[in-house]
């Protein structure tokens, strides 16, 4: 499903216009972007939770080349799906 698909099955769902569903969806991942980049969790209950985490540095190879390379640590989004969203998955 990509943004196109969302937004149709949101206004349907919501019975909105289809402008006012983007604008919902929009407005949700300015939100969730605004949050993470704060270092801010942002949880749903039965949803899951985005949230920031740090990943540590590392080796690795570049392909190119072959050499050793450093990698360093940087933070990462991470999305923690809830029960009830993995009880609908399975």
């Amino acid at each position: 499903m990509n943004k196109k698909d969302l937004v149709d099955a949101f206004a349907k769902k919501a019975n909105v216009t289809k402008k006012d569903a983007e604008s919902f969806v929009d407005a949700f991942v300015d939100v969730v972007s605004e949050a993470l980049s704060k270092g801010e969790e942002v949880k749903l209950v039965g949803f899951g939770t985005f949230k920031v985490q740090k990943r540590a540095a590392r080796k690795g190879v570049n392909p190119q080349t072959g050499k050793a390379i450093k990698i360093p640590e940087k933070m990462v989004p991470k999305f923690v799906p809830g029960k009830e969203l993995k009880d609908m998955v399975k």
